[in-house]
């Protein structure tokens, strides 16, 4: 196990996040945060109180559970009961810029359906990809528009976020 980023880091990281989605965004533009259940929403509901504190004014945070939306619901290993949980967005997302946040963007799946969800929910005016960590092996042709940290792995190794909120520790690891 290799520790890639420590707690300082990650927070160093979550700043520039919020400065790159300010500088991108015009000003007329109204952003809101969703983060992907589990570590996606700690990430969102942290880059929304920074993005908060920037713009001096609140910037909405959401919770998207993209767990009916996955592809792999169906195949023989997945043969255990989906563990579905809420989707928590207390807002309109019509005519926003959605800043979808996740932990690792891997081989895209997860965001391809967080995309789906998002569209069943509204007609944002766009949305932007915000991710911790970006590693390679895509199966998908998709990509963030805001990156943390770009890692090479192996396709035999695993990279795990672990975050104070739900592993008591921040820091993302490579096994």
């Amino acid at each position: 196990m290799k520790v890639i980023l420590d707690s300082e880091r990650i927070v160093d990281i979550l700043r520039q996040l919020a400065s790159d989605i300010i500088s991108k965004n015009p000003s007329g533009h109204e952003i809101a945060v969703i983060g992907i259940r589990s570590r996606g929403e700690v990430l969102a509901q942290r880059l929304a109180v920074l993005l908060s504190k920037k713009l001096k004014k609140d910037v909405p945070c959401g919770t998207l559970d993209i767990t009916l939306y996955r592809d792999d619901l169906n195949l023989p290993e997945n043969a255990s009961q989906a563990d579905v949980r809420t989707t928590e967005i207390g807002f309109n997302i019509d005519h926003k810029v959605i800043i979808l946040v996740d932990d690792v963007l891997h081989t895209g799946r997860s965001t391809r359906a967080a995309l789906d969800a998002l569209i069943d929910l509204g007609r944002p005016q766009a949305i932007r990809l915000a991710v911790l960590i970006d590693r390679n092996g895509r199966e998908f042709p998709i990509q963030a528009d805001y990156v943390g940290y770009k890692v090479d792995a192996k396709p035999d190794e695993i990279v795990y976020v672990h975050l104070v909120e739900s592993d008591g520790k921040d820091e993302v690891v490579i096994k």
